[in-house]
């Protein structure tokens, strides 16, 4: 069994990221009630700006363990995003540690956080890699999508970066969802039907936080 993240390192790190997100900008929550108390989750996430996962990490009601990429490890960041709990992968090839130790975050009944995107882009789920739906049907966890709003529409005037300190980001939790068919099938016909399910909905939960928060 490889080994699976703490719990414990996924707490310190979403107690750092209230302090962090809270203290340099001013993240507005809608939805959080919506996150299951327990048990396994999925969030998905848009990606459009860096602090994106952190900000999720610090206004989330659950400790959050998020696949990154392996080249974000770098130096001091490498032993301290291992202790808060967070996965290295490698998008080069198929990670079979990295996929191990995911599914055993969602075995124990964590909250495994992805970028269904792959690489930040537009933000707006255009394009769906199929491992959310492989997580999501292997690992029998419900969908939460997630929508960071107001990350990327300006750059601060001190780091040039971020977002200017201070402003307003917006983070809209939505309703959870199931995107297998109930069959447990993981063939590939299934997770393609699965990611198509999952485009659908993460599309139409943007669309809604943008609605919503008039951005």
């Amino acid at each position: 069994m490889t080994d699976v993240p703490s719990v414990r390192g996924a707490e310190v790190g979403r107690r750092i990221g209230v302090g962090l997100m809270y203290g340099l900008w001013k993240p507005r929550v809608l939805g959080a009630w919506r996150v299951p108390t327990a048990g396994p989750v999925i969030f998905a996430v848009n990606h459009s700006h860096n602090i994106d996962g952190p900000m999720v990490m610090g206004v989330a009601p659950r400790p959050t363990h998020f696949l990154i990429k392996k080249e974000a490890f770098v130096g001091p960041l490498d032993p301290f995003l291992s202790g808060i709990g967070q996965l290295k992968v490698d998008r080069t090839t198929t990670d079979r540690t990295a996929i191990s130790r995911a599914l055993g975050v969602l075995e124990q009944g964590g909250v495994l956080g992805i970028f269904p995107e792959g690489t930040r882009g537009g933000g707006d789920f255009a394009s769906l890699r199929a491992g959310l739906a492989y997580f999501a049907v292997r690992g029998g966890a419900p969908i939460v999508p997630v929508a960071v709003l107001g990350s990327s529409e300006r750059r601060g005037r001190l780091l040039k970066g971020l977002p200017p300190l201070r402003s307003r980001v917006d983070v809209v939790f939505g309703d959870p969802f199931e995107a297998g068919d109930g069959s447990g099938r993981r063939t590939r016909k299934a997770l393609d039907e699965a990611t198509e399910r999952i485009q659908k909905q993460l599309t139409a939960h943007l669309e809604n936080a943008r609605r919503l928060t008039g951005r």
